[in-house]
């Protein structure tokens, strides 16, 4: 598997000082457009996390929402909108947070988990694990229980995965910020 992940970087565009000096951005929406690579991490995923026998899987918006989509079809899972503020016509647990460069808001609604849910929350990118770690505390609001978080990309330097493993969550990342296949546990 490790040579399949590492074509997942050939599909990667580093652009620099967005959306802000200093900041380096790794898009990944070559990955998504790219049967191959987008087939390449949905089946990697669902190998990681077929073991912790998820219920639902939980989206983060917006690049959480076609990746969750897909591993929630491969696993035979429902699938679950964590959305940014405002988004959600119900009643909604909601949690601000901070990111590598500003603060946000995601929220869920009240009714979507419940006590009996085992979820595997998706993002593509795990920076400084602010938006993680927030969806994780959404989800244990809502009564679910977090079985792990899987991203394609983990930036190491930021320390998300110590953020999230803080809160006793498995992280199942793809490629580390240089391309090379994470070593998950």
């Amino acid at each position: 598997m490790s040579d399949e992940l590492r074509e997942l970087w050939n599909e990667v565009v580093v652009i620099p000082d967005f959306p802000m000096p200093g900041i380096s951005f790794k898009d990944i929406s070559g990955i998504l457009a790219n049967p191959v690579t987008f087939g390449i991490t949905v089946r990697a995923w669902a190998d990681a996390v077929r073991p912790e026998r998820p219920s639902m899987v939980v989206g983060i918006e917006a690049r959480g929402f076609p990746l969750g989509g897909a591993l929630a079809y491969e696993l035979g899972c429902g699938f679950v909108s964590l959305r940014k503020e405002g988004k959600l016509p119900r009643d909604v647990h909601r949690r601000e947070y901070v990111l590598e460069y500003g603060t946000s808001i995601l929220e869920i609604h009240r009714d979507a988990l419940n006590a009996d849910d085992r979820v595997v929350i998706v993002d593509d990118v795990l920076a400084t694990g602010g938006t993680a770690c927030a969806a994780v505390d959404l989800v244990r609001e809502s009564g679910a229980a977090v079985t792990s978080v899987a991203l394609i990309m983990d930036l190491p330097f930021l320390e998300g995965r110590a953020a999230l493993e803080g809160k006793g969550v498995r992280v199942h990342a793809l490629i580390d910020d240089d391309g090379a296949p994470y070593p998950n546990p």
